[in-house]
């Protein structure tokens, strides 16, 4: 019920004047072609030169037509050494990960529960798989001192992000400091300055 619906056709690719409705409208298929279906240039790094030392180079139906209603994309994520991808949901997909290079530590954090928010923690190494439950809070910190590379899937065609510290304290406009006072149990100062920061979108 939370998930792309099931294609009915062979494929549903956008024309360029979609309307978008829940994924795209469907181009003519005698307007298809391969290159519909294709995306070059994974194998570049990311530029990771930012506050944070990553980058999510993303491939979903934004780049790749022939994703409309697959329910499939992927990501290239580049970390420098102590890089960090920070904490961030997907709300429409779980994402499974893979690292090609370096080592990684990573996690998840559970919904609400009777025993509080979970933490889920593994450190990776090169060819190790983790796995991250759709619409959860998580992460991947770069430990190590050279540059790691992973690559993740994801099980929609557009899975969304929503990076925790941007949304919360670089909201436009921003959420009352009222609000977000009382939400972290800390003073008006503290959320005035954390909002006053240049919250760095790496994808």
């Amino acid at each position: 019920m939370a998930s792309d619906p099931s294609q009915l056709q062979d494929f549903c690719l956008l024309p360029l004047d979609a309307v978008l409705v829940n994924g795209f409208v469907c181009k003519p298929p005698m307007h298809v072609t391969a290159d519909d279906f294709f995306f070059s240039g994974l194998d570049m790094p990311g530029n990771t030169s930012n506050q944070l030392g990553s980058k999510v180079t993303q491939v979903n139906v934004n780049q790749i037509a022939g994703l409309n209603t697959l329910g499939i994309s992927l990501a290239r994520i580049d970390y420098a050494p102590y890089g960090l991808n920070p904490p961030h949901t997907h709300p429409r997909a779980t994402e499974i990960l893979t690292l090609l290079e370096g080592t990684l530590y990573v996690g998840f954090v559970t919904s609400n529960t009777n025993n509080g928010n979970l933490l889920f923690t593994k450190m990776l190494k090169k060819g190790d798989v983790f796995v991250f439950p759709e619409g959860l809070i998580h992460f991947q910190f770069n430990y190590g001192p050279t540059p790691a590379v992973a690559v993740a899937a994801l099980s929609s065609q557009n899975p969304g992000v929503i990076t925790i510290a941007n949304a919360v304290f670089g909201s436009n406009p921003p959420i009352s400091d009222a609000v977000l006072a009382k939400a972290f149990q800390v003073g008006k100062d503290t959320i005035k300055y954390l909002q006053a920061q240049f919250w760095v979108d790496n994808n």
